[in-house]
């Protein structure tokens, strides 16, 4: 791990891969709900966890902790997503498999995910959990308009689109869960940290 100072009482950890990164942000979240950090925000992301609004003599703090990447297994809460597994890259992404799409929507509904990190449009949890094996190429040219609910994969993550708009990930199926609502608190429905399940509808 690297621990660079990015601004005024911020701090950037650089992990060495995305487990790593899911262990720190763990970790950190754990210590301040002991009061053993202050950090106005934990922000994760692929493979760096920003910090915001610390305390003096956090770095130092930082240096003497090692997190425990076991220990994030089942940290989170559990959210379930009801999901039709008929989206159009789906015979693709069982071909890419090399599996009947049956046994392909079995693996994706056996599959417990953790959001890894949230980006791209406000409500977007990138889902990791799939074996690296699992892994399929974004499309070559992304959609013009890929619709809110759309249950997608791309480069070793899954995700779901929480509103419409382009994207180019390989859509395997749709759930009418709704993933951000400002009229909610909070308004997204999955946060780092949350198990996902993909049930089948």
């Amino acid at each position: 791990m690297r621990l660079r100072r990015v601004g005024t009482g911020a701090l950037l950890l650089e992990c060495e891969d995305a487990e790593r990164a899911e262990a720190w942000r763990a970790e950190l979240w754990r210590r301040r709900e002991a009061g053993e950090l202050s950090a106005a925000e934990i922000v994760p992301g692929a493979t760096t966890v920003l910090l915001d609004g610390v305390a003096p003599g956090t770095a130092r703090l930082l240096a003497g902790w090692t997190p425990d990447p076991a220990a994030t297994a089942a940290a989170g809460p559990l959210v379930e997503i009801p999901t039709v597994f008929d989206g159009e890259d789906l015979p693709d992404v069982a071909e890419h498999w090399a599996v009947p799409v049956g046994e392909a929507v079995r693996r994706l509904a056996d599959t417990e995910f953790t959001v890894a990190f949230c980006g791209f449009a406000p409500g977007f949890a990138y889902l990791r959990g799939l074996p690296p094996e699992w892994a399929v190429p974004r499309l070559a040219a992304p959609r013009p308009r890929v619709p809110a609910g759309a249950v997608g994969l791309a480069s070793g993550f899954a995700g779901i689109y929480p509103t419409a708009s382009p994207g180019g990930w390989r859509l395997v199926g749709r759930t009418g869960s709704v993933l951000f609502d400002v009229r909610r608190e909070p308004p997204a429905l999955l946060a780092p940290g949350t198990r996902v399940r993909l049930v089948v509808r």
